[in-house]
């Protein structure tokens, strides 16, 4: 009888692997990312099966989110018309870096994000500074303030931004937050009780449930959005939390980051994307009114020409990686990349490797230690390849490095959230601000040059020489770079 049983379970279980990996099969569109899921899948018993329903589910493929689109979109749709109007006389005039980015600039198109003119754009550095420019906007706020954040913590910073925004409700303006479920796990209970009883407009992107945790956990929204009045707008890699303010004096570990603060018709996208997200996570139609939206000056098109680049689960491209690639592929001269986490797809490796090869000049500005250990062995397997291709890469000493940014040719500028790699390209709702400004690019450049003389040069005759154990630890962490 118990033979029996055995035999009984084991067809069961082999039958729940056959049709996992049909499953994997079916629905992985990556062909590397479906070897591992197989090869964890029928080597790994149980836990493997476990470990691709709770983190692999293909939920592009299974729009199991979908954008919730504004119904009544006349308002935004005429002011898009106005706004793409405005791009082609820009293509018509013959910008000089709009002609050279023009591929980029059109790709962006396709996603129906205008080129956005006449912009004042603030290029933020750390915590410090985006903090002040953002609480004296939110004091000067008067009709609404939208709020869309990955981490939202319950320390001194958020406790005193709480009480600004009590205080703002009560003076009449209107106020909308997102905020994700499980990057604010802080928040969920009574600081955002308080909000709501103050009359704020709070939901979560998608409650953590345990049992709808296997896709709500992986696929996360990753936006750091806020924007007031419909004309002033914050983007890039700061989150509300105190650790992002490198107090004087204090002990606590560094933190580099980059955020920009755009005033103008820039903010009308992120705008457009802040209202989808709100409707799907409050199941709500929120009605468009003109004042959320920044109308072009048709007679002032001097300032920073600006584009957004979004992408998620919901996406039918990967506008994000697109994007990305694409600039890569238009540089001539130089390109200037920091990111937290560097584990590239086959991609935006050869991508890069080719243009160093090419001639182009291409530096990577990393942590010198992240904080997840697996994702440091694993960013650490891609040096050697790109160091061999001529790449320059400097590990930043002085702290964490956590700015996401691109700067190619000294022209066009790349500020957001998305890291290089799989997860913000493929899983993460993100965003980026792209800025054609030879001014921001520049300041840009100059900030890179700074971080460059607290990061340590890395040479491919040394790394070479690491310890054997540490190269197998790394061998091993990429093989789970698709996962990550």
């Amino acid at each position: 009888m118990q033979a029996n049983l055995i035999t009984i379970l084991s067809i069961i279980y082999g039958l729940a692997v056959f049709a996992t990996c049909l499953k994997i099969i079916w629905d992985t569109q990556s062909n590397t990312k479906a070897l591992a899921y197989l090869l964890f899948t029928v080597f790994v018993p149980f836990a493997g099966m476990i470990f691709y329903f709770f983190f692999g589910n293909n939920i592009r493929r299974n729009k199991m989110y979908s954008k919730k689109l504004i119904k009544d979109n006349n308002t935004y749709s005429q002011l898009q018309r106005t706004m793409i109007s405005e791009a082609n006389k820009i293509y018509a005039s013959g910008h000089p870096i709009i002609k050279k980015n023009k591929e980029l600039a059109r790709l962006l198109l396709y996603d129906k994000s205008p080129l956005a003119t006449g912009n004042k754009v603030n290029l933020l550095r750390n915590g410090e500074e985006k903090f002040k420019y953002l609480f004296h906007d939110l004091e000067n706020a008067k009709e609404t303030i939208h709020i869309e954040y990955y981490i939202w913590e319950d320390d001194p910073i958020t406790v005193a931004l709480k009480e600004l925004l009590i205080r703002k409700a009560g003076e009449g303006v209107k106020i909308r937050i997102v905020y994700d479920d499980w990057g604010s796990k802080a928040i969920r209970k009574r600081y955002v009780r308080e909000l709501r009883s103050a009359g704020i407009e709070a939901f979560p992107f998608n409650e953590v449930r345990f049992i709808a945790l296997a896709n709500r956990v992986n696929y996360r929204n990753h936006r750091k959005i806020v924007i007031i009045d419909g004309y002033i707008a914050y983007v890039g890699g700061i989150n509300l939390s105190d650790r992002y303010i490198n107090h004087p004096g204090t002990k606590k570990l560094y933190w580099r980051d980059t955020h920009i603060r755009i005033e103008g018709t820039g903010v009308n996208y992120l705008q457009y994307l802040f209202l989808c997200d709100f409707n799907f996570c409050a199941k709500q139609n929120v009605e468009l009114k003109r004042s959320y939206f920044c109308l072009p000056d048709t007679n002032d098109r001097e300032g920073a020409i600006v584009q957004i680049a979004a992408s998620g689960p919901d996406s039918d491209v990967p506008t994000i990686m697109f994007s990305i690639l694409q600039m890569v592929n238009l540089a001539t001269k130089e390109i200037l990349i920091t990111t937290p986490y560097m584990i590239p797809n086959e991609g935006t490796l050869d991508a890069l490797r080719v243009q160093s090869l090419s001639g182009v000049d291409v530096k990577l500005l990393l942590p010198m230690d992240s904080d997840s250990k697996l994702v440091n062995y694993c960013s650490r397997s891609y040096y050697t390849e790109l160091m061999k291709a001529g790449i320059k890469i400097y590990l930043y000493k002085k702290g964490f490095i956590h700015a996401k940014t691109m700067v190619v040719d000294g022209i066009v500028a790349n500020v957001g959230t998305a890291n290089l790699d799989m997860r913000s390209f493929d899983m993460n709702f993100e965003v980026n601000a792209i800025i054609y400004d030879q001014k921001i690019a520049g300041e840009l450049k100059l900030h890179f040059q700074v971080d460059l003389l607290d990061a340590e040069p890395l040479n491919l005759k040394t790394w070479r020489k690491r310890p054997r154990w540490q190269k197998f630890v790394e061998r091993v962490a990429r093989l789970f770079s698709p996962l990550l």
